[in-house]
């Protein structure tokens, strides 16, 4: 059984994502350090000090994820779909855990939109996870009851 176009569009958008924020971090991680996520805000440069070592790690942590996603999307397998989205969930809610408890040298805006950005990156894979479980109840067939 195939997974849903919306499911596999979602984690194909999440792949691409962490596909561009990871090679920002990891092909040159002092700028993304400065200027991540760009538009004028500085969100990771609220947690000083710099560290090339750390920021590079990060951008090996999403080209990872984003490997895993495109695999995921291109498989179209909800097993590994589904255990690609939790492995997502798990380091979004651990990243969504820190940052809600430090601020850093953030402002109430850039904390607050800071905490809603990393926040949907635990809504959506949840949100594929349940669309993908549903889908697959809903194309089950149904069980002749035995009389």
């Amino acid at each position: 059984m195939r997974m849903s176009v919306v499911v596999r569009l979602g984690i194909g958008v999440l792949a691409v994502l962490n596909l561009c924020w990871g090679a920002w971090a990891r092909l040159a991680p002092r700028h993304f350090f400065d200027t991540f996520p760009g538009f004028g805000r500085r969100w990771t440069a609220a947690y000083p000090p710099y560290n090339e070592h750390l920021v590079s790690d990060l951008g090996a942590t999403f080209l990872t994820l984003a490997f895993l996603l495109a695999v995921a999307a291109v498989m179209s397998d909800h097993r590994v779909a589904r255990v690609v989205l939790a492995g997502v969930l798990v380091f979004n809610a651990l990243h969504l855990s820190f940052h809600a408890g430090h601020q850093g040298a953030m402002g109430p805006l850039d904390f607050g939109a800071s905490l809603t950005a990393l926040t949907a990156g635990v809504l959506v894979p949840a949100l594929l996870l349940v669309l993908d479980l549903r889908t697959t109840r809903q194309n089950q067939p149904v069980k002749p009851e035995s009389g």
